[in-house]
Formats: structure tokens, C-alpha cells, sequence
């Protein structure tokens, strides 16, 4: 293995780095992409819901979205990853509602409802263009799977217009692979956070049994896009895919499952954040049909998780400074 100066490994350096889209936008595809968004909205199938509602004309399904999405915040967010967050912040446009309907959702005033602004293409390239000026070192798109189509409309408003901020796509990977089709080539950075190996728990937990397969095709199809996890000599991802765990009490073993996959399926050197923030929320505390989820995970269950991703052959664990 050879080292930079700064450190870091020069198999997963990027030198002369240029957002994806840029070359996208150059050869001309940007609006064949944006008629192709078009198409999925008029008989929707951007996620694996499938509603096949009319959302051009405000027909809602699932996701309770209509022609524009509702955006809750946007602003610098300091509380990502180390390779995300950098000196200056992500810079976060959290979308309201979601196509997962988790009962232990941390952000269920969000996820549920209707919160925030609708915004048209034009105002939401306005927001990445603000961040961009902000000094952030990426636009950060959170809960995108139902609003991939109008992410696209905006990216081609924001991009003739200077963007030059790699996207990073942050999702469930609760994906429809035609919505990844419309990405590719738009999106740098894709931070899928793989939460179920099991059907059963994701039915019982986020609503969804084919939630796995689903998962796991999003993820291949992810990294067949943008490849392993790479940054410039600066310590930022610049491009590649970041998988997220977030640990859940008595559900370790799943975790095991997901790292195997990972290692044996996508790559070895995929890079993932174990992460142990989960607590009990929203439909959770206190009901006795979640009781096996209503409490947080304990050391010995945090420490599992990171013992088995190692055995299973990961190795690019993420590790806050």
C-alpha cells in the first residue's frame, strides 16, 4: 500500500477532481435526462412502490408528494461524516415525507408529514447554488427516492449556472432502478444506509418485505456507478459509495449478513460507517409489539457489529476524528 503525505492511500486518491455532472451537462445529455424524469413522474415508478400515480398533475401515492417536493431545511450540517462534513459543512437539503415507513423514525416530524416549503426546480437549484456560496463542500440530498425525478430537474437548473459541488445521493436504498438510471451520471457520492437483511423485519419495521432485495440491487447498481469510496488530498470524498449500518438492538446478526454481502458482492474495500445512534422513536416507546426494538443498542452490540464487518473482510470502517 502506498501512502500520500497527507496519510491517506493513494489506490483511493482523486487528483483533478470534476463533478460528474459537469460532463454530463457538456455532451449535451442533461435535458434527455429531465424528459426522462418527466416520464417517470407521469405514471410514477420512482421507487419500488410503484404507485403508477400522476404526479404531474398533483396524484399523490405512498410518498404523499405530488408535482414538487417539500423541503424541510437546508443549511450547513456539521454532523455528518468526517469526509462529508470537512471544515465547512455538508450542504444538507432534508426532504420532507419518505417511501419507507420506518416506526422507529428519528425524524418522524419530517418523514410523516408535511414540513417545510414546496419548491419548484428553480428554487431548489437556488438553495444548492446558496450552500455552494457558503462555502459547503457538497450538496447533500437526504430522502431523495421519491423526489429523484424533480433532483434531476433542479441539477440541470443549478449546473449552467455554476454548480460545481459533488451530489451526494443520501438514501435508504430503497431505490427504484430507474431512478438510479436517472442519477447516473448527475450523482457522485451515494450513501445508501443498508438497514435489513431480513424480509420479516422489514416488514415488521419499515413497512416494506422486499426492502432487502431491493437494498441490496440499489447498492450493486451504486457501485457499479461510481466504485469504491475515494477522496482528494484534502480529506474529502469526492466519489463513490459510502454504506451506512445503523445498529439495532438484538439484530446484530443481520448486520454480519449485510457486511458478508458487501464484501463478497460489491468490494472488499467498500467503505462503511457502523453507526450506534439509534434509539427508540416514534411508534417505538412503549408498545409492546416493538418492545425487542425499545431500548438502544448496548456496547457488547456495537462492538459485535464492528467484529463481524472486520471478519467478514472490511476494512475502510469509518472512524470520526
Amino acid at each position: 500500500m502506498t501512502t500520500s503525505a497527507s496519510g491517506l492511500d493513494e489506490r483511493f486518491l482523486i487528483d483533478d477532481f470534476e463533478p460528474v455532472y459537469v460532463g454530463t451537462w457538456r455532451e449535451g445529455r442533461l435535458d434527455a435526462k429531465v424528459a426522462a424524469a418527466l416520464d417517470e413522474l407521469a405514471d410514477c415508478k420512482a421507487c419500488p412502490r410503484d404507485c403508477s400515480v400522476n404526479r404531474l398533475v398533483d396524484d399523490m401515492g405512498v410518498c404523499h408528494t405530488g408535482r414538487w417536493p417539500y423541503v424541510a431545511s437546508a443549511f450547513r450540517h456539521l454532523g455528518e461524516e468526517d469526509c462529508l462534513r470537512g471544515w465547512n459543512g455538508s450542504g444538507t437539503i432534508f426532504f420532507s415525507y419518505c417511501n419507507l415507513k420506518c416506526v422507529f423514525c428519528q425524524n418522524w416530524d419530517i418523514s410523516a408529514k408535511e414540513a417545510g416549503r414546496e419548491l419548484n426546480a428553480h428554487q431548489i437549484a437556488d438553495l444548492m447554488l446558496q450552500l455552494q456560496a457558503d462555502g459547503c463542500h457538497n450538496i447533500n440530498f437526504v430522502t431523495p427516492e421519491h423526489v429523484a425525478p424533480q433532483i434531476v430537474e433542479a441539477i440541470a437548473v443549478a449546473v449552467p449556472l455554476g454548480l460545481r459541488l459533488p451530489i451526494v445521493y443520501n438514501t435508504s436504498a430503497y431505490d427504484a432502478m430507474a431512478s438510479l438510471e436517472l442519477m447516473d451520471g448527475l450523482v457522485d457520492i451515494y450513501m445508501p444506509d443498508f438497514k435489513f437483511w431480513e424480509s420479516e423485519s422489514s416488514r415488521r419495521f419499515v413497512r416494506a418485505r422486499d426492502y432487502p432485495e431491493r437494498a441490496r440491487a440499489a447498492i450493486a447498481e451504486m457501485h457499479r456507478q461510481v466504485g469504491v469510496l475515494r477522496f482528494g488530498r484534502d480529506g474529502l470524498a469526492r466519489r463513490g459509495v459510502l454504506v451506512r449500518h445503523l445498529v439495532m438492538p438484538g439484530l446484530v446478526e443481520q448486520a454480519a449478513a449485510i457486511f458478508r454481502w458487501l464484501h463478497h458482492t460489491v468490494s472488499p474495500d467498500t467503505y462503511v460507517n457502523i453507526m450506534g445512534q439509534y434509539r427508540p422513536e416514534h411508534r417505538v416507546p412503549g408498545a409492546e409489539r416493538y418492545g425487542d426494538i425499545d431500548r438502544r443498542p448496548d456496547q457488547a452490540e456495537m462492538a459485535a457489529a464492528f467484529e463481524s464487518a472486520r471478519d467478514a473482510g472490511l476494512w475502510r470502517l469509518d472512524e470520526r476524528l
